[in-house]
């Protein structure tokens, strides 16, 4: 089909079921599909809500008259038949992180307000799935119709359900299933990232600190690993009325002889951190300045405070860079009380330039100098697929064909599933360069928003995507 007979069709698709793309997004974004490990079950590997979720998202494809699968609970998968085996893939995942504190809006319900949809879900990965998926059905409704010839590929859509928390739905599918020759998933940014920064989780343990020698009462703060959090509190032994006043931080009194400290930062994804102001850093910097700790957690508070405040990793000494990727980032993500300990998670995104090996080695020596553990708790290595490949090329060009721009792919630290496949890109549908407006949340914070217009624009592009994928020789 010529091209512009091509864009005529797909925007009369878009203006037809718009509507019907906002109602299965709200199908989604209605359940808590967060990991719930304590309520697992047969079938259901990851708790109640992603299974859940799974189910919807296997409803809304069958309704649209896919052949649909589910892997058991861990992943589920949508097939349009090709002409041969061969596979293209399209993975979108249905777990989300916990709603957490600070929202102005209905966590799990789709709000619509001046253009935006605002939702847990909306943007990580609800909508950009959703608006994928219908892609998919644009061609098959074509090939219904007898417009075009079917596909020499087959795609296959790939629902996820625990990319959010360890990805042990991809790993339960490669045990299964072949790779597809190609896959891309719709759960990042514009143009077409080839390339994903190493990914590595890890918490760091205090020593037991006595009740005798304590301080802090409580602390908690961030809803996952993988943000610079927000909002965190701490409640401490002190009068409320004789702490001093600072930026950012709020004091109130929490009972006799106790004061709340909440901290107000901002909010950023864990691999661009320098956009956010890390809610748990100001709490620890406060306790230090005003000496509201014992001498063990001192020692614990200075440890967190050289994670927190370099978020270049030069604070505990693992910062590093390389040609590919740029330089290393670390954050702290959440921290709590569980009983006599402090628990501190971290999420860094690494280049080539540094292993996990050695970062995890760095991390022990720190935390064996004040008599606290550590534990790698998650491990991605670097992903990287050369940018000039045919491949990469169609999903870029179906991008600068649908928006008129002349951008160039790039690589990121964000971890996605584009790097548990043979041959995978993260592409779209964020546009970073394009500020939302203050109210409008980012994904894993409060508020969580998608403008509408570029959700319509990111159904545009895959419609395209999967027309020049289709022309490829991936056999």
């Amino acid at each position: 089909m010529e091209h512009e007979g091509l864009t005529k069709k797909i925007d009369a698709y878009l203006e037809e079921n718009w509507e019907t793309m906002v109602n299965d997004i709200t199908t989604l974004v209605r359940i808590p599909s967060f990991e719930e490990l304590d309520k697992a079950a047969e079938g259901a590997p990851f708790g109640p809500g992603p299974k859940e979720a799974l189910t919807a998202a296997l409803k809304l494809a069958a309704d649209m008259g896919f052949q649909t699968h589910d892997a058991e609970g861990y992943i589920g998968f949508a097939d349009f038949p090709g002409t041969s085996e061969t596979q293209l893939g399209i993975i979108g995942h249905m777990d989300v992180v916990p709603a957490g504190p600070g929202w102005n809006f209905e966590p799990y319900a789709v709000t619509r307000k001046d253009g935006y949809l605002v939702g847990r879900g909306t943007l990580d990965d609800k909508g950009p799935s959703v608006v994928a998926l219908h892609a998919m059905k644009f061609w098959k409704d074509l090939q219904d119709e007898g417009a075009v010839s079917q596909f020499p590929y087959t795609i296959r859509f790939l629902f996820g359900a625990n990319e959010e928390s360890g990805m042990a739905d991809v790993q339960y599918y490669h045990k299964h299933y072949e790779d597809p020759a190609f896959l891309f998933t719709p759960d990042a940014e514009f143009p077409v990232c080839y390339g994903e920064k190493g990914g590595y989780d890890g918490v760091i343990t205090s020593k037991p600190i006595q009740e005798c020698a304590r301080v802090i009462a409580e602390f908690e703060g961030g809803a996952a690993t993988n943000a610079v959090p927000g909002i965190a509190h701490a409640v401490v032994k002190a009068e409320a009325s004789e702490l001093p006043a600072a930026d950012r931080i709020t004091i109130t009194e929490a009972g006799a002889g106790l004061a709340r400290i909440e901290a107000a930062g901002k909010g950023a994804h864990a691999s661009t951190p320098d956009e956010g102001v890390n809610a748990i850093g100001l709490i620890v910097d406060y306790l230090l300045a005003n000496g509201l700790c014992g001498a063990d957690e001192r020692a614990f508070l200075e440890l967190d405070q050289k994670l927190l405040n370099h978020t270049d990793g030069s604070g505990i000494g693992i910062k590093s860079s390389d040609e590919y990727f740029g330089a290393l980032t670390v954050i702290g993500g959440t921290i709590k009380l569980e009983g006599d300990r402090f628990v501190q998670t971290l999420d860094s995104r690494f280049p080539t330039s540094i292993t996990a090996d050695e970062i995890s080695e760095r991390l022990r020596q720190l935390t064996d100098e004040i008599g606290g553990s550590f534990e790698n708790t998650l491990l991605m290595e670097p992903f990287l697929v050369k940018p000039d490949t045919p491949v990469i090329q169609a999903l870029l060009n179906a991008y600068n064909e649908a928006t008129g721009e002349d951008a160039k792919p790039f690589t990121m630290g964000g971890g996605t599933y584009a790097r548990e496949f043979k041959s995978g890109a993260s592409f779209g549908p964020e546009k970073p360069w394009i500020k939302d407006p203050e109210w409008v949340g980012m994904m894993h914070g409060p508020d969580e928003g998608v403008s509408e217009d570029l959700l319509k624009q990111s159904f545009k592009i895959y419609a395209l995507t999967l027309d020049k994928l289709m022309q490829l020789d991936l056999q």
